[in-house]
């Protein structure tokens, strides 16, 4: 796991410098976009649990569809810090332009290891994710037959601290700050080993011991498969996180005594 995530982290820096020296003629775009996301986390037993998470993601702020996601697990608890997960994910991109006649379809199996940590005023949370993505061919903005494949490797890690108590309550605003670094491998990938970094700052407001919400702007500097255009998108996101525990509350030991 220390050995990937080395790879990962040392992937943010030398593979954007490796594909601008192949590629000296850099094409930047800049777009805005809104990101909407609901993760849910249903505890089934002390070792199994079901993931869910789905999104919308919209250009222009809400002018016309980017992207839509709906990603189901099933989770795996090591220990109460420490989560493996599998799933599907099915994916609806729109091309770039401004019509929105067209959706490539994608679809995309994932595993993941997640782990978190709890210090005073500090919530810390990590994970690193495999996908295997299965993407429809598309030219001139029109389906063709056929997929193409590749992996990507995902690390994330997110950093919590509450406002105005010394952990995160119901009741308690927090500062978020999160960072997440995409690396594309496999035969098909030419240009853009390096996909794309996400970086995001905001606030969270603890609604309830299993929901709270983070609203705060993202900004995503992402590489496309021509290795010399990218995209540089400012959006505004917001993401409500829901967890619920449906295990049976366990009997105190004291009771009856």
């Amino acid at each position: 796991m220390k050995q990937l995530l080395r790879i990962l982290i040392s992937a943010a820096f030398l593979l954007p410098f490796q594909t601008q020296a192949q590629t000296p003629e850099k094409q930047v775009t800049d777009r805005q976009q809104v990101w909407l996301g609901y993760f849910n986390q249903t505890r089934l037993s002390d070792k199994f649990s079901l993931w869910l998470d789905l999104h919308s993601r919209r250009t222009d702020f809400l002018d016309r569809w980017a992207t839509t996601i709906v990603r189901p697990g099933l989770t795996y608890h090591i220990s109460d810090h420490t989560r493996f997960t599998v799933g599907y994910a099915y994916v609806s991109h729109w091309p770039a332009s401004e019509t929105e006649e067209t959706v490539r379809p994608e679809h995309r199996l994932w595993q993941q290891v997640n782990w978190s940590g709890k210090s005073k005023r500090l919530q810390t949370n990590q994970w690193v994710r495999l996908e295997e993505r299965f993407n429809r061919n598309i030219a001139n903005d029109q389906l063709q037959e056929g997929y193409h494949f590749n992996f990507r490797a995902r690390y994330m890690i997110g950093l919590m601290v509450p406002l105005t108590a010394d952990a995160i309550a119901p009741g308690v605003p927090f500062l978020v700050l999160n960072d997440e670094l995409h690396v594309n491998f496999g035969k098909e990938i030419v240009y853009n080993y390096f996909d794309q970094n996400r970086l995001f700052g905001g606030v969270g407001y603890q609604f309830s011991k299993g929901f709270n919400a983070q609203l705060g702007y993202m900004q995503v500097f992402q590489q496309t498969a021509a290795g010399n255009r990218y995209f540089k998108t400012h959006a505004l996101r917001l993401f409500l996180f829901h967890n619920i525990d449906l295990r049976k509350p366990k009997a105190d030991p004291a009771a009856g005594k």
